[in-house]
């Protein structure tokens, strides 16, 4: 499924074709680029890009890949929980630094959560760092956007799960009022 938020075309550039969003479900061809958006993206934990070959296949229903013209601009990466499919939960979040600030990780997670095959979705659940603000941001967002139901707790803590190697992730539960409706 394809979906594209057009960008105002100006009569001034209406010689050059209009530019748009494009949000796709990623495809193998899509791991190695996601890979590369990745390490441009602290402070996101670097995975294999094995594991990015397997987000953008075995994941692919749940995950979305935003790209302008044909760069690649963003991606979300989540799946449903095994034992718990009416939950989604985003595991990564990246927006290319030469697309930030323009609402395009909103724009990539309501196309996420506005597919059909996620209509049974109840909730929405992500880890994020004390100092990882811009989920912090994504993530109240939808929560307002909900009703402000989420709530906060520490998932895996720094020193008893990383052993002072990682920083403490806090688990963000929001419950979703209408996953149809979501969106700016």
């Amino acid at each position: 499924m394809i979906t594209s938020a057009p960008w105002v075309m100006y009569p001034e550039t209406s010689e050059k074709p209009s530019k748009e969003w494009t949000f796709l479900e990623p495809t193998g061809d899509d791991g190695n680029d996601i890979f590369g958006l990745i390490a441009v993206c602290p402070p996101l934990d670097m995975n294999s890009s094995y594991c990015n070959f397997l987000q953008s296949t075995h994941f692919s229903r749940t995950c979305v890949i935003a790209r302008y013209d044909d760069d690649i601009a963003g991606f979300i990466s989540a799946y449903r929980k095994p034992d718990d499919p009416e939950t989604l939960f985003v595991w990564q979040v990246a927006v290319s630094p030469n697309y930030r600030g323009k609402g395009l990780a909103f724009n990539m997670l309501s196309h996420l959560l506005n597919r059909d095959i996620l209509r049974s979705v109840v909730a929405v659940e992500t880890t994020i760092t004390k100092q990882n603000s811009a989920s912090w941001a994504l993530f109240k967002k939808l929560d307002s956007q909900q009703g402000q139901q989420g709530e906060v707790s520490t998932f895996l803590d720094e020193q008893i799960h990383f052993k002072g190697e990682h920083d403490t992730e806090f688990l963000y539960r929001i419950p979703l009022k209408n996953t149809q409706k979501i969106g700016n």
